[in-house]
C-alpha cells in the first residue's frame, strides 16, 4: 500500500498569537537604554510553536510540535555583532505507540567568538527501506522498525577574521526489525542488519561572512568536518568526510540569490546500511522520501530564488500585534549516491519546486517555511514529490 501523508496545521494567524516576543531586558552600567536601541538592533527574544497533523497507515494518527526559542546571550554587555541563538524541540508521538523527540540548540556568544551546536534525539519510529543505491523500486521497500539513540556536539572558535576551528563528537544507537517480513530487507545482506552503535570523533574548519545565519542575504558559508570512529568505541571503525557550502547575492533590495552544495562520504571496510548518505529532506533534495536513495557517497547542490514581499500591514487585535512581512521562493537542484567507482552523471536527479515564507521574528529573521518541491518519476511509479512545512530556512 502506497502511504499517504496529510500535513495539517493549525491556521497560521491560531499559532502567531502564542508568538508574542518579548522585549529582552538590556542593561549596561552607565549607558540608557535609548542608547542601546539607537546603536543595537531591536532585540527580542521570541517563542514560536507550529503544531503539527499528520497520519500515515504504518503509523496512525500523528500528533507533533516544532516549537523554536530565540534569544541573545549577551544582554548584559550587548554587541551589535552578536547573532542570535535558539533551541528548538519537535516532540512527536502516534496512535501506534510512537514517539519521538529532537532537542537542538544553536548558541552564539557575545561578537560571536564561540559557536555551539547541540543535537540530542530519541525516537521509536517506522521507517521505509527501499534498498542501496539510485535505482531502487518503490514496491520493493520494506517497513521496518528503528529505535535510535543520538547525541551531537559541535564546539567551534573564531580564530581570526571569519575562520572558525572546532571539534565534534557524535554517538549514535541503533536497532532495527522488520516490521511486516516484506520487502528487500529480508534477503538482501546487509552489514549490521540488526543495528549497532558508532561514535564519531571529529575535527571541523568554518568560513563563514554572512551577513544573517537566518535568512542570508549576502556572503559565504563553507565547513568541512573530518571524523573518525574508532573500534573501541563503536561497533566497526569508520571514518566520514562531511563539505558543505552556500553562498549568497543580493540581486536587489528584495531579491535574493543563493546558491548551496552538500557532500558526504562513509569510508570503512564493512559500511552498516543505516549509516549510508542518504538522499532527501527538507533543506536539500526536497521532494524525496530520507532514504529512499543511500550509497556510500552523496553529492547534492542547489540553488533558491528568494523575493521579499512587506505589505506595510499593521495587525493589532488584543494581544496580537504584527507587522506581516513573507517572502515568495523558487527552488532547484539536483543530486546522487553512488559507491566509490561508480560515479555516474546520469545518476543525479531533479529536485524543483516553490515555497513561501513567513517573518514571525522579522529582527532575527526567524521564518516559518512551507515548501511544495516534485523530484523523478521513475518508469511504473508515481512522481516522487512532497509537502515540508518547517521553521527557519533550508539553508
Amino acid at each position: 500500500m502506497i502511504s499517504k501523508i496529510l500535513f495539517v496545521t493549525a491556521f497560521i494567524s491560531v499559532t502567531v498569537t502564542g508568538v508574542k516576543a518579548q522585549q529582552d531586558s538590556i542593561v549596561k552600567a552607565g549607558i540608557s537604554p535609548e542608547s542601546i536601541h539607537d546603536s543595537l538592533p531591536l532585540r527580542k527574544r521570541s517563542f514560536f510553536p507550529l503544531p503539527v497533523l499528520g497520519y500515515s497507515p504504518e503509523k496512525g494518527l500523528e500528533i507533533g510540535a516544532a516549537m523554536l526559542y530565540s534569544f541573545y546571550t549577551d544582554n548584559k554587555n550587548p554587541d551589535a555583532r552578536t547573532r542570535n541563538s535558539t533551541i528548538n524541540l519537535i516532540p512527536a508521538i502516534t496512535t501506534e505507540r510512537q514517539f519521538k523527540i529532537d532537542l537542538k540548540t544553536d548558541i552564539w556568544t557575545r561578537a560571536n567568538t564561540w559557536h555551539f551546536k547541540s543535537n540530542l534525539r530519541y525516537h521509536n519510529f517506522p521507517i521505509y527501506f527501499y534498498g542501496i543505491g539510485d535505482t531502487t523500486h518503490h514496491d520493493s521497500r520494506s517497513l521496518l522498525n528503528n529505535v535510535r539513540y543520538k547525541v551531537q556536539l559541535e564546539g567551534e572558535r573564531r580564530v581570526g577574521g571569519h575562520f572558525y576551528v572546532g571539534a565534534s563528537i557524535l554517538y549514535q544507537h541503533d536497532t532495527y526489525s522488520s516490521k511486516d517480513d516484506k520487502g528487500i530487507y529480508n534477503t538482501m545482506p546487509l552489514t549490521d542488519k540488526a543495528g549497532g552503535h558508532v561514535t564519531f570523533l571529529g575535527l571541523t574548519g568554518i568560513f563563514d561572512n554572512r551577513d544573517n545565519q537566518n535568512y542570508t542575504r549576502h556572503g559565504w558559508w563553507l565547513k568541512l568536518n573530518a571524523a573518525y570512529a574508532p573500534g573501541f568505541l563503536s561497533t566497526r571503525p569508520l571514518f566520514k568526510l562531511e563539505a558543505q557550502g552556500s553562498h549568497f547575492l543580493a540581486l536587489s533590495p528584495k531579491s535574493t540569490l543563493g546558491f548551496n552544495g552538500i557532500f558526504n562520504s562513509l569510508q570503512g571496510d564493512n559500511l552498516p546500511f543505516y549509516l549510508l548518505p542518504e538522499m532527501g529532506n527538507d533543506n536539500i533534495m526536497r521532494g524525496y522520501y530520507t532514504g529512499r536513495y543511500r550509497n556510500q557517497n552523496y553529492l547534492a547542490v542547489q540553488t533558491e530564488y528568494r523575493y521579499l514581499i512587506d505589505p506595510k500591514m499593521h495587525i493589532h487585535i488584543w494581544f496580537v500585534d504584527i507587522k506581516p512581512k513573507f517572502a515568495l521562493a523558487a527552488f532547484a537542484g539536483t543530486g546522487s549516491v553512488f559507491s566509490n567507482h561508480d560515479f555516474r552523471f546520469s545518476g543525479f536527479k531533479p529536485s524543483y519546486g516553490l515555497g513561501v515564507r513567513y517573518f514571525y521574528d522579522e529582527n532575527a529573521k526567524l521564518t516559518i517555511r512551507i515548501d511544495y518541491a516534485v523530484g523523478e518519476k521513475r518508469f511504473g511509479e508515481s512522481r516522487q514529490k512532497g509537502l515540508y512545512l518547517s521553521l527557519a530556512e533550508a539553508f
